[in-house]
């Protein structure tokens, strides 16, 4: 195998195979990176055995072959080579990768390809393909309320395909958040809904293009966005019925200025223990009183003044939960509708976007 290449032409591959690559060393060759070097491209290949990535770019090949190699020594030798150098690499045959650049030589130890786990190939039948933007914008209204824990199914977001519309949902027990927009020419042969991997969103998020072209099979999901191929195996397990758990009937709403609620939850919650980051709201007659207190540190309050009739309310919440909500939102006005201490609360822009979202978080004990 020797191919040679530019710096810029490898680097911002290496860079995304290093969100892949397996970092606690459970296996030493899912710390690896396949190189397969063919008379027309050359691919490299990163796996978890959860979310793999197959990408390509431009090279000068002289021959061909395979072989796997440290997917973040890799990088790091790539990256501190000087720009704009070319830089050439070749398999030695006790299983070394020669790597030179200029006067600079590295000799790196490698591992067999026959070792490397098989990592499945897309068909890409379906024709879905989703504008790559919006799903970043989507993930990005979901991704605070998936967790990582022994419930696995909880461990993603659910996505739902319908003909000419896309619904993402995650929580994490305590709260719920919901996203969910109309795609024009979107079609789907039956209605599908399949966990993503929290891993697979966050990847996801890293890429730059127009679409997003988007297949699966019996157990992995694939997205495809230019030469990239982004593999996800999927997550087993039932997961939550969410439409049960968004609230139907809060009658108590309150209108507040996002940035006014958001400066003063984030003031109020300095003073809140550092466990359970509890702040209380005591809304009353056109205006919100926000309260927390630390027993070994003092205690904190604000007001806002909102136009509120109904009766008396005080409920807790997890200041960090209000304000990962908040930070998602553009809206200049969001609404909380609540129904009383102990009940879920929904929280939702004002002005209906093109994208809907809501947010539903569980009142907390203070």
């Amino acid at each position: 195998m020797k191919f040679s290449t530019s710096k810029e032409g490898i680097l911002e591959e290496l860079q995304l195979l290093q969100g892949i690559v397996e970092k606690r060393n459970t296996m030493p060759i899912l710390a690896n990176i396949l190189i397969n070097v063919s008379k027309d491209e050359i691919e490299l290949t990163g796996t978890d055995l959860e979310v793999g990535l197959r990408t390509h770019f431009p090279a000068k090949i002289e021959e061909e072959g395979s072989i796997t190699i440290s997917g973040k020594k890799l990088f790091e030798i790539v990256k501190s080579l000087p720009d704009e150098q070319n830089i050439s690499f070749k398999e030695a045959g006790d299983l070394t990768m020669e790597i030179t650049a200029g006067e600079s030589e590295f000799k790196v130890l490698c591992l067999p390809k026959e070792d490397y786990p098989q990592v499945p190939e897309p068909k890409f039948e379906k024709n879905i393909v989703f504008p790559l933007n919006t799903i970043k914008e989507m993930i990005d209204k979901v991704y605070y309320a998936i967790t990582q824990e022994q419930r696995y199914y909880l461990n993603g977001a659910l996505m739902i395909l319908k003909d000419n519309r896309i619904d993402l949902v995650s929580t994490d027990g305590h709260r719920l958040s919901y996203a969910s927009i109309a795609i024009e020419n979107l079609k789907v042969k039956e209605e599908t809904s399949v966990i993503v991997a929290k891993k697979t969103l966050n990847e996801l998020r890293r890429f730059e293009d127009e679409t997003l072209e988007f297949d699966l099979d019996e157990n992995n999901l694939f997205f495809k966005v230019k030469d990239r191929i982004l593999i996800s195996r999927i997550i087993e397990g039932k997961f939550p019925n969410y439409d049960a758990v968004i609230p139907k009937d809060n009658p108590k709403t309150i209108t507040l200025s996002r940035e006014e609620i958001t400066d003063a939850i984030r003031r109020v919650s300095i003073l809140s223990t550092e466990r359970s980051k509890g702040i209380k709201f005591n809304i009353g007659k056109n205006e919100l009183r926000l309260f927390s207190s630390n027993p070994e540190i003092g205690e904190a309050r604000d007001k806002l003044n909102i136009d509120y009739e109904d009766d008396a309310l005080e409920i807790g919440f997890n200041s960090q939960y209000l304000l990962d909500f908040l930070s998602t939102v553009k809206s200049e006005k969001i609404c909380f509708e609540l129904k009383d201490e102990n009940s879920a609360a929904l929280m939702r822009p004002e002005v209906e976007e093109d994208m809907k979202h809501i947010s539903v978080l569980m009142p907390m004990k203070i």
